[in-house]
């Protein structure tokens, strides 16, 4: 089920009323209740995959006692195997089979050898590389002794999937959802009108401004070769606020849909594309897959902390496999290489960890000179990544970014300028710089906005309801 289609508009406000007004009482049913809903949700795309998250919760579930209950270290590891080798395994074949199938035979090709090996029919089931890293983390952290696992086998599946972040995350911790399921839950007025604005803006990045910078998006990458460099350019720019919007725009709705149930996701974006420098932007962009790769591979690896050949490798492993993780597709593996090299001198020079307290223009209307110019710079190799991350193929990528670089009509006004478009991303961009720091400004909150606040939800909800026909598929439900 999406966020953006009718089903959802009706799905929702039944659940909620069955939540708050008919098992409001009974912490189990709610619970229970979410289960059912969350099932409904996920079945509602393919029913057939319901088996398959209900097989991973039950494994994980069991696991977790397992670990809990054994006396020897060996035992606790062996039983962290079956998790990793069932969720890895289930992983690895629905999602990259084919990649090594094909990358196997093109391997053999190249060497003058043809192998005549058919893909398997395997259809990737929607979110499963979100809530397998969810069940994985909750195994590992009771392997190393920092969570207790559930004896609720309802509470646990209700941690697996609850449907606002089932099928693209927030990628949440145990250690931090679970413990809200498994709590009395009680309304609170203010967090669901956080909750509904929250939804409301996550609808018109998706709606408005990121299927509206998709459909110049999609026409510029399918026809580079007939466009000159500028367009070119503009085109690697529409496909960044696209992806921007429909990812953040996913997560925001998550997140307000779960406040609505008393339920609190962590944040997954703080406004990347305001970040000096590629490290600020990993600290701001898919916040929860991040943090997932830092402390469940990076820190394990040894960090930083191991010398600077090591470092380097660490650094190379995480930003690989994040991009492997991304897609079965040499261009996601390439996109988390760029990525890496561009991390790497900051690593190298010790400037990693620069911007970790402060936001770019704090306590300013606008940036300065120099946060101005590692902004820009920052999103334009953002910019550049994306052209990988969009592209079919890695050879189209460097094609693509071969005729953006061609001298020839350089001057020349981009085509497919979209002023509609251009109003929806400086109409983002300003919203961002509103919330740049977490919150709204104390005084747009205040009586005297309250007009202001209805207008501009009014003119928000109107854009929304006039672009929602088209009902398109969030980009990382394909992961």
């Amino acid at each position: 089920m999406l966020f953006n289609s009718p089903e959802f508009l009706l799905f929702l406000p039944i659940v909620f009323g069955l939540y708050w007004f008919v098992v409001q009482r009974n912490l189990k049913a709610q619970n229970m209740l979410l289960v059912l809903a969350s099932y409904v949700f996920y079945g509602w795309w393919d029913w057939r995959f319901l088996g398959l998250i209900a097989f991973s919760t039950l494994v994980d579930y069991l696991v977790g006692l397992q670990i809990e209950g054994a006396q020897e270290k060996r035992a606790k590891k062996a039983w962290l195997g079956v998790s990793l080798l069932v969720n890895l395994g289930l992983l690895c074949y629905f999602k990259y089979s084919n990649f090594f199938i094909d990358s196997w035979v093109d391997a053999w090709a190249s060497a003058g050898v043809t192998m005549h090996v058919s893909s398997l029919k395997v259809i990737l089931p929607v979110g499963i590389s979100f809530y397998t890293f969810q069940t994985l983390s909750y195994s590992i952290d009771i392997y190393r002794g920092n969570l207790k696992p559930t004896r609720s086998f309802i509470n646990f599946a209700a941690f697996v999937s609850f449907f606002p972040q089932l099928v693209a995350g927030p990628i949440e911790r145990a250690s931090r959802l679970l413990p809200q399921i498994e709590n009395k839950r009680v309304f609170k007025y203010e967090e669901g009108v956080a909750g509904l604005r929250l939804i409301l803006w996550g609808m018109f990045k998706k709606v408005v401004v990121a299927d509206t910078c998709a459909i110049y998006a999609n026409d510029i990458f399918a026809n580079y070769t007939e466009y000159s460099g500028p367009t070119l350019m503009l085109g690697a720019v529409y496909f960044a606020f696209q992806i921007y919007g429909d990812f953040s725009g996913y997560s925001d709705i998550a997140i307000g849909t779960a406040k609505l149930f008393g339920i609190q996701l962590m944040t997954n974006f703080k406004t990347p594309y305001f970040s000096r420098d590629i490290a600020e932007f990993w600290r701001r962009w898919h916040i929860s897959l991040s943090t997932w790769f830092r402390d469940y591979l990076y820190i394990p690896l040894g960090g930083s902390r191991v010398g600077k050949w090591k470092s380097v490798r660490n650094v190379f492993i995480i930003f690989l496999v994040s991009g492997f993780w991304h897609g079965a597709n040499w261009t996601f593996i390439a996109w988390g290489g760029i990525h890496a090299a561009l991390f790497l001198p900051l690593l190298l020079r010790g400037k990693n960890r620069r911007y970790t307290s402060d936001t770019i223009g704090e306590g300013r209307w606008l940036p300065t000179g120099g946060e101005f110019l590692g902004m820009a710079w920052t999103f334009s190799m953002v910019c550049v990544a994306w052209v990988f991350f969009r592209a079919a193929s890695v050879s189209e990528a460097i094609q693509y970014i071969a005729h953006a670089s061609n001298p020839e009509g350089f001057f020349n006004a981009p085509q497919k300028i979209s002023y509609t478009a251009c109003v929806y991303i400086l109409s983002l961009i300003a919203g961002d710089w509103m919330v740049k720091s977490g919150s709204m400004p104390r005084r747009w909150n205040a009586p005297a906005f309250i007009a202001a606040r209805w207008g501009m939800a009014s003119l928000g909800i109107w854009f929304i309801l006039k672009n929602f026909a088209s009902e398109a598929n969030f980009i990382y439900f394909q992961f």
